[in-house]
């Protein structure tokens, strides 16, 4: 690797001229205090690096500065704004704080640490296909990042029309185990409506958001939920079998008969690398019965003698194929060199 170059004098005194010139133009937009109207509610329809859209009370979408003093905000967020006397460069007001949140979905990220995508949510809906290919390990896997923030999850087979019979028996039966210990199960299709009725019903009077792989789905059946809303769709590329992600930013939309939706970028595999061994235990519902009682207590799961989660596989009371699920997790954060940067 060729070693860097020192910088001249002249060259840091021009980055520090060019960093002055962007601080002050920073500064030509942004508003006196004099300037600004009262404080008033409002809600984060979207965020886009320094600046928000902002929805007030009469149902108006304003962009706004957001104060330094606003460590966090994104989509969902309640906050306290000011509208501006006038537009500057198309700002026309201030987020000056924001309140409390009463959940928060969040995903790692390798740079900024966990990453909060969206606030004040009250269900998930988890979309998964069959095409680019059904994984219900991925299935898993957000139902164990869902469970530890307390949202209800909702799971979406979506794209049913393009199963073959002997398929879908087969689908039906993994997605069986997840509905046997308590999860919702809808299954989609935007061709032939399938299912959007029974979505429909599940968002009125709610917050609610879409998670899952690129190529699912997701957009096509928010433009099914909302139509003339018409969102950007792109079908599964056939080179690599991937969904392409049409989504860029996350951004809240509210339905004629009540209840919201956010619309978040897609996501191609949601890690779970920034997890501990004790969440991903606790992200599994039905081993709560059998946690805390294995023989010795720092049991791995394995092949443990006394281990109460195989006993309890062994008697049937928690599925193969689910426990099978949950070692693959655990086994994935020890293989993950990043899992050390979070624990």
């Amino acid at each position: 690797m060729a070693k860097a170059k020192k910088l001249t004098k002249g060259q840091n005194r021009q980055i520090k001229k060019n960093l002055a010139n962007k601080l002050n133009k920073n500064k030509q937009d942004t508003f006196q205090d004099s300037e600004l109207g009262e404080q008033q509610p409002g809600v984060i329809v979207s965020r886009f690096g320094q600046h928000a859209d902002v929805e007030s009370a009469d149902g108006s979408v304003v962009r706004c500065n957001i104060r330094r003093t606003v460590k966090s905000l994104v989509c969902g967020d309640n906050v306290v704004w000011r509208q501006g006397k006038e537009t500057i460069h198309s700002i026309s007001g201030v987020i000056e704080a924001v309140h409390e949140r009463k959940s928060e979905l969040s995903r790692p990220d390798v740079y900024d640490g966990v990453k909060p995508i969206a606030a004040n949510i009250d269900q998930i809906f988890i979309v998964s296909s069959v095409v680019p290919a059904f994984n219900a390990d991925i299935i898993d896997r957000y139902l164990v990042a869902i469970e530890l923030t307390g949202i209800k999850p909702i799971i979406v087979l979506n794209k049913i029309d393009l199963l073959e019979p002997q398929i879908q028996i087969e689908i039906k039966e993994r997605l069986a185990i997840l509905e046997n210990i308590g999860y919702e199960i809808i299954f989609a299709s935007s061709v032939d409506n399938a299912g959007i009725t029974e979505i429909k019903d599940r968002l009125k009077d709610k917050t609610s958001i879409f998670v899952g792989q690129s190529g699912v789905g997701k957009s096509t059946l928010v433009n099914s939920l909302m139509p003339g809303l018409d969102l950007l769709t792109n079908e599964v590329s056939e080179g690599s079998g991937l969904g392409q992600h049409t989504t860029t930013v996350a951004r809240l939309y509210h339905f004629p008969t009540g209840g919201s939706l956010i619309d978040s970028p897609g996501i191609r595999e949601f890690g779970l690398w920034h997890l501990a061994p004790e969440q991903v235990d606790a992200g599994f519902v039905e081993l709560q019965d059998y946690l805390g009682y294995c023989k010795f207590r720092d049991c791995k799961h394995q092949n443990d003698p006394g281990c109460a989660l195989k006993a309890a596989v062994e008697d049937g009371k928690i599925h193969p194929l689910r426990f099978e699920s949950y070692q693959r997790i655990l086994a994935s954060l020890g293989d993950n060199k990043l899992t050390s940067r979070f624990n």
